[in-house]
């Protein structure tokens, strides 16, 4: 699909804030699932200094400061994309196979993915973790279809509710409570993947606003949305549209959907990281501004792009 994305971040301060520094994750990645065609990023007051920068996980973060009083910061990403879907493989590879192969062994080689076995800030080692994902990961289950299973599980049993938990929210509160939102469940999904002994990544990004004709609106689609990547080794043979690097399946458990790359065509990844923290849409530090409202806004609409040799 082409699909137009187009965030928008609005803040009203009280009183004024004097200077600001931010920092924001709203570049789409240009991966094999996923053409990044043009993006703009418009902030107003206009910024004394811009610049980007590739973080250790490949995204881009894009940095600017302010330095003339403001009350009101307008922040709007414009990125055009086309994506594509890709079936997720057929595989019988038993979970234990993959957990072994992040134990560690001297003179073993590195593999990239180990770093995210490991808890992380926003998603802490917990044995509530393992006793939750524990039934979906019987003796010799392939690894595909128990994460499919956690995930189709997390689906049923958790409650989507927006006003249930906030940012801040511990994961663990969510998990005890069975209710939350997409980045909610996409923290639990984590966790429960890596208490596993699996590496597994938070991908921040977007859903088509309004879907095709005849298909259902997914949940999620009215803001940045959040899903799971789990590491495949091995498997790349089998997808030679996604040559070029390890294959990662990514899960959605909010919508119980999935697919290697993306879970679908519909889909915009943003970026990816080992929590939110690694990857929020825009943070940074002010001086001033005690009081502030915040308004975002995200549409992601079909467009005809133009062919790549004619794209800006």
């Amino acid at each position: 699909m082409d699909l137009r994305v187009i965030h928008e971040t609005r803040f009203e301060y009280t009183p004024p804030v004097k200077t600001a520094q931010h920092m924001a994750y709203l570049k789409p990645l240009d991966t094999a699932a996923q053409k990044l065609v043009s993006h703009k990023l418009d902030v107003h007051p206009a910024p004394a200094d811009f610049s980007e920068t590739q973080d250790v996980f490949g995204n881009t973060r894009s940095f600017f400061s302010l330095q003339v009083e403001h009350d009101e910061l307008a922040v709007i990403a414009t990125s055009a994309v086309s994506t594509s879907a890709v079936t997720a493989p057929c595989s019988t590879l038993p979970w234990e196979q993959v957990r072994d192969r992040f134990h560690y062994r001297a003179g073993a080689p590195y593999d990239a993915a180990a770093g995210f076995v490991f808890a992380s800030p926003l998603v802490p080692r917990h044995d509530d973790f393992t006793a939750y994902a524990r039934p979906s990961f019987g003796p010799g289950v392939p690894l595909l279809a128990a994460a499919r299973d956690l995930m189709a599980r997390i689906h049923g049993e958790f409650r989507y509710e927006p006003e249930s938990t906030e940012v801040g929210t511990p994961v663990l509160e969510a998990l005890a409570q069975r209710a939350g939102v997409c980045q909610d469940f996409a923290h639990i999904m984590v966790g429960c993947l890596r208490a596993m002994g699996l590496p597994a990544r938070y991908v921040s990004g977007y859903l088509l606003t309004q879907p095709p004709p005849g298909q259902p609106r997914l949940v999620g689609s009215d803001a940045s949305h959040a899903w799971v990547s789990l590491y495949l080794p091995d498997l790349l043979p089998d997808l030679p549209e996604l040559s070029g690097g390890p294959l990662w399946c990514d899960f959605d458990p909010t919508n119980d959907r999935l697919g290697a790359g993306t879970p679908g065509e519909d889909y915009v990844t943003l970026a990816l990281g080992r929590d939110y923290g690694d990857v929020a849409p825009l943070r940074g530090v002010i001086h001033g501004g005690a009081d502030h409202t915040l308004e975002v806004r995200v549409t992601v609409e079909p467009i005809d792009l133009p062919f790549p040799e004619d794209s800006p």
